[in-house]
């Protein structure tokens, strides 16, 4: 992604703030939105808007495709998709001027954010920042549609669910700003998902790194591909409820406080299936072959595993898992690729759920993943497979244990509020 150029003003600082669909869902809080960003203002920082769609909208203009035609085209997906933002960004604008306000919305191909021609799920190229510029120059808070772009060809492009989080994150990159402050409908990142465990707590700060398998390995608060921009670029991004003006959590770069936390989160994953592919040829090349059939066809696969068959000599069994929402278009491929290799039976299991403990401590403290294994073991929770990373454990288990897997985690690790405090 490339500089959109250089920006200079006496303003304090050059602020981006994100509202998500709940932020925006409703006229009231449309105009909750237009007053922090005019307070925003009035403190002294120039102020870039991003919106989503109001809560709800997007599936709305989806299911309506998709009445109008069993198999809409991905091109008019876009179109039809990216309306959402649209309506967004002009009733903010509208709202902020109803405040007392000045502002200006700017769709995705005004702005202009260049991406690649992969329809709804587009990935952006270049940013222009020359109308966002201009715009902040005149007193104006500029208001962008997010999730859209434009490709090469003029055709309108989305970036894919949740892409406004791309979106504010790449223009604040691209613009330089001081900060992108994600504004949603919970106070920050949490040590794990409360719903599940009460007694998980806020975090104050939280690496990028850490971060990112978080939300790779289910933590829905921040998009990926954010992430992915924030580090790259170094863009301070403030994770924070749009209903207070409570503290969030900052997603910055590591520093030594953050490396004294073993374990930062816990994080569990539904989006799996298991596949046991029984009896492949146990030769050099089986491996490569039924995996690269699988990239080919871009089904990306997670744990693996590879062992002596149980039903013959000279054969092996592989396992490995892959998001539950691709089993269906992947079974046809494993199955031809299984049988080519030899293999008679391929078994499924969308019963599995990934747990995961994350944090940049583990890179300097041995025993972590022993010590996972052991709090599962206590209580009664068989292991089906396991894949590691410098900063990750991540474990296959039975569905039904999620909730006591993440609670026994958490409280194993010392990440309850009660152990904090």
């Amino acid at each position: 992604m490339l500089p959109a150029g250089s920006y200079s003003s006496p303003a304090l600082a050059l602020v981006v703030q994100k509202f998500g669909g709940t932020s925006v869902g409703s006229i009231d809080r449309i105009r909750n939105v237009a007053r922090r960003a005019i307070a925003a203002q009035k403190a002294g920082n120039d102020v870039v808007v991003i919106v989503s769609a109001m809560s709800g909208e997007t599936n709305r203009l989806l299911g309506l495709a998709h009445e109008a035609s069993k198999l809409p085209e991905a091109r008019e997906m876009d179109v039809i998709a990216s309306t959402g933002e649209q309506v967004s960004a002009a009733l903010t604008a509208m709202a902020i001027h109803a405040e007392g306000g000045q502002a200006r919305s700017l769709l995705g191909h005004q702005v202009k954010i260049l991406t690649d021609g992969a329809f709804t799920k587009a990935r952006i190229k270049t940013i222009e920042g020359s109308k966002i510029f201009s715009t902040l120059k005149k007193g104006q808070i500029a208001v962008v549609a997010g999730f859209q772009g434009v490709d090469e060809h003029g055709d309108i492009t989305t970036l894919g669910r949740g892409g406004s989080d791309t979106t504010a994150v790449a223009v604040a990159a691209a613009i330089g700003a001081d900060a992108c402050e994600i504004y949603t409908d919970v106070d920050g990142v949490y040590t794990t998902d409360p719903n599940i465990c009460p007694s998980a707590r806020k975090i104050n700060r939280i690496s990028y790194e850490e971060m990112l398998e978080l939300a790779s390995l289910g933590a829905k608060v921040l998009q990926i591909r954010s992430v992915e921009i924030a580090m790259k670029y170094g863009v301070p991004v403030h994770v924070r409820t749009s209903f207070s003006d409570a503290e969030g959590t900052w997603v910055t770069g590591e520093d030594k406080s953050l490396e004294d936390v073993v374990v930062a989160g816990v994080a569990y994953d539904k989006n799996e299936a298991r596949v046991h592919v029984v009896g492949v040829d146990d030769k050099p090349g089986v491996v490569a072959e039924l995996f690269g059939s699988m990239a080919e066809k871009n089904f990306s696969v997670d744990m693996i595993i590879q062992n002596v068959s149980k039903t013959a000599q000279d054969r092996a069994d592989v396992t490995f898992t892959l998001a539950k929402t691709d089993l269906a278009r992947a079974k046809p491929a494993i199955e031809e690729v299984a049988k080519r290799l030899g293999s008679n039976e391929v078994r499924y299991d969308e019963e599995v759920v990934k747990v995961s403990i994350v944090g940049l401590g583990m890179r300097s403290h041995a025993g972590i993943a022993a010590r996972m294994f052991r709090i599962l073991a206590e209580e009664g929770i068989n292991i089906q497979a396991i894949s590691t990373s410098e900063i990750k454990v991540s474990c296959l288990i039975h569905a039904k244990y999620t909730e006591l897997a993440v609670r026994a985690l958490h409280d194993g690790f010392g990440l309850s509020k009660e152990a904090s405090a």
